[in-house]
């Protein structure tokens, strides 16, 4: 997947600083909790759906970081995050790759860490993030809007988008080959699929 040259932007978190109100409260806590700052030997960027705009009530903060020696990262999160509220720490290999996700609370927002040991800047979470920026920006306002409902109503974000694209077979994957697609296509793709939905 190639990399919209507008996405450098989430590696500096001060875009949250001058964010709207919610993105503003997360640059504070961030910065409070030194969340960042504690695992900044693992190259941590915050993804999900707070940077780009499209969070709802119960989502997320979602850090990742790129992980090798997975023992000490763990002593790290522990002994930084161990006595917040609901903390949990899980070590699980899937699909061969080792990977650790520890949970808690800081204030009133849940956090999840996720480490694996790839450059952060082509794990999966970054490059979804990525494209779902590139297609809000591209698609306007009314797109932002239907992607909001359905997150509203339960479903996950790359099933969000998924399900308005008209695309078929996984979500996650169909979204990372997206990212290589020209902006004409992925304009022609919401056209597309927007005459479906016109359809009686």
């Amino acid at each position: 997947m190639s990399i919209d040259p507008l996405a450098a932007k989430w590696l500096d978190i001060e875009y949250l600083r001058v964010g709207s109100s919610t993105q503003a409260e997360v640059y504070r806590l961030l910065k409070e909790h030194r969340l960042l700052e504690t695992l900044s030997l693992y190259s941590p960027i915050l993804v999900g759906t707070v940077p780009i705009g499209i969070h709802v009530p119960g989502s997320d903060l979602d850090i990742i970081s790129e992980v090798a020696d997975f023992e000490m990262f763990a002593e790290r999160v522990q002994e930084r995050f161990g006595g917040y509220p609901e903390f949990t720490i899980v070590r699980r290999v899937v699909e061969g790759v080792e990977r650790i996700k520890a949970n808690f609370m800081v204030e009133a927002w849940p956090v999840e860490l996720f480490g694996q040991n790839k450059p952060t800047e082509r794990q999966n979470g970054y490059l979804h993030m990525v494209i779902e920026d590139r297609l809000l920006r591209m698609y306007g306002e009314d797109f932002r809007r239907r992607i909001m409902q359905l997150k509203r109503k339960g479903l996950k974000t790359e099933p969000a988008f998924a399900k308005l694209l008209k695309l078929d077979g996984d979500p996650y994957q169909k979204l990372l080959e997206l990212g290589d697609w020209p902006d004409a296509d992925l304009r022609e793709l919401w056209v597309i699929s927007s005459d479906d939905r016109a359809q009686p």
